[in-house]
């Protein structure tokens, strides 16, 4: 698949699909914090959600919509506040958040889904979200696409937004996406949300399977701290503007495709996520190869993001490749250790489980720059799995020490 990448584009890149934003004043009177997101016409929906348990009310009402019905119109969106752990009242204040949303595009609340984000524990203004939501939804508009990728943001320090090109039987398709995400980021899947739109005709069946294989790969794989939230969603919409022959069948090579395309959408943000790592300065990248299964390789590559002691080591360009080593013995991965090699970058560091002779000076280069890829060569198979991550910084304990103020 070839896919072309829209500069500056977002979720308005594909065709039938506007935005709007306002300030609901939720922690901050001089920001956008609230987003509207719609389809002009009923689009096909699917997501994925937290496996936290205390899933915040907007999760649980989202949930609820999309089990009875495979078609929305769009996605309302606040920051500040988490709604999580709000008791009953947090269930209502999520209905009249896609009660208002419906009011003002002309639809029923059951087709829009509701997403949070911010701080759990307590309850959303209502009056000035209900107000908020009514000033969104009255100024809708294309170029308004990557402001609400900046009224998601939380600890942010970037908007996530990206867009591509496919072309389907003939037809050019569009897919944009927005996300937030840069602390609790945790495989399972992380303190983020993510909208993802796209002008494909599609099942509702069929985009759920798409997603969570593009989940699987992305966000699934990309850890900060090892926490995750209550308020976690991935969203897709497809409203089929395209014009490309409906996608309803899984064995349709149009939906491998499509597929792919999704991929590279959610896995362009979960790197801008593991890059806006709460005072992150490196991004990582873990390439486990040679596994003797998917899963092996997947839960390898995760627990060498994870490691905290690796994160520490990253931030202070210390080439302790015992951290990594560690790391991939605890991963549950099946594995023989001494077959086991390391690369950081391209500088082989150990070699059938043991230290391999290496020039510090040369790992120090590799491990100065803002990039920093290891690669871990089981020998035991032919699969292969990344994830993301990022170092561990004193301004991690910063920014979280005074989360709340």
């Amino acid at each position: 698949m070839q896919a072309l990448v829209i500069k500056g584009g977002g979720v308005t890149t594909p065709q039938g699909f506007k935005a709007g934003v306002a300030k609901a004043g939720i922690k901050s009177q001089d920001r956008y914090d609230l987003a509207l997101v719609v389809s002009e016409e009923p689009a096909a929906g699917a997501a994925v959600f937290t496996t936290n348990k205390f899933a915040a009310a907007p999760v649980q009402l989202s949930k609820k919509h999309l089990a009875q019905g495979g078609f929305f119109r769009g996605f309302v969106v606040n920051s500040g506040c988490a709604n999580a752990c709000t008791g009953e009242k947090g269930l209502v204040d999520a209905f009249q958040m896609a009660q208002t949303a419906a009011g003002v595009i002309g639809c029923s609340p059951g087709e829009f889904l509701v997403a949070s984000t911010g701080v759990v524990g307590v309850d959303l203004p209502m009056e000035a979200v209900r107000r908020a939501i009514g000033e969104a939804g009255n100024r809708l508009s294309v170029e308004a696409g990557s402001l609400a990728a900046e009224a998601i943001m939380t600890t942010d320090t970037f908007a996530k937004e990206i867009a591509l090109q496919i072309e389907l039987d003939g037809q050019k398709v569009l897919l944009g996406g927005m996300a937030k995400g840069a602390g609790m980021i945790h495989p399972n899947m992380a303190t983020m949300l993510a909208l993802v739109t796209t002008d494909a005709a599609i099942s509702p069946a069929c985009l759920q399977e798409a997603l969570r294989r593009a989940n699987d790969a992305s966000f699934n794989m990309v850890t900060v701290d090892g926490d995750t939230s209550t308020n976690d969603t991935v969203v897709v919409l497809a409203n089929g503007r395209a014009g490309n022959p409906l996608l309803e069948d899984t064995a349709n090579p149009g939906f491998e495709l499509f597929c792919e395309a999704l991929k590279e959408v959610c896995q362009a943000l979960a790197k801008m996520i593991a890059r806006d790592g709460e005072g992150a300065t490196k991004l990582l990248e873990v390439q486990v190869v040679n596994a003797p299964g998917p899963e092996d390789a997947r839960k390898a590559a995760r627990a060498i993001a994870g490691s905290t002691l690796l994160k520490a080591a990253l931030f202070g360009e210390d080439a302790n490749w015992g951290r990594i080593i560690c790391a991939l013995g605890y991963s549950g991965a099946r594995f023989e250790p001494d077959r086991v090699d390391v690369y950081l970058g391209g500088l082989l560091v150990a070699r059938n489980g043991a230290g391999a002779s290496f020039s510090e000076e040369e790992a120090g280069k590799l491990l100065a720059k803002e990039e920093i890829r290891i690669v871990v060569d089981l020998q035991a198979g032919d699969a292969a799995a990344t994830a993301w991550g990022c170092d561990l910084s004193y301004e991690y304990v910063r920014i979280n020490a005074d989360y709340r103020s």
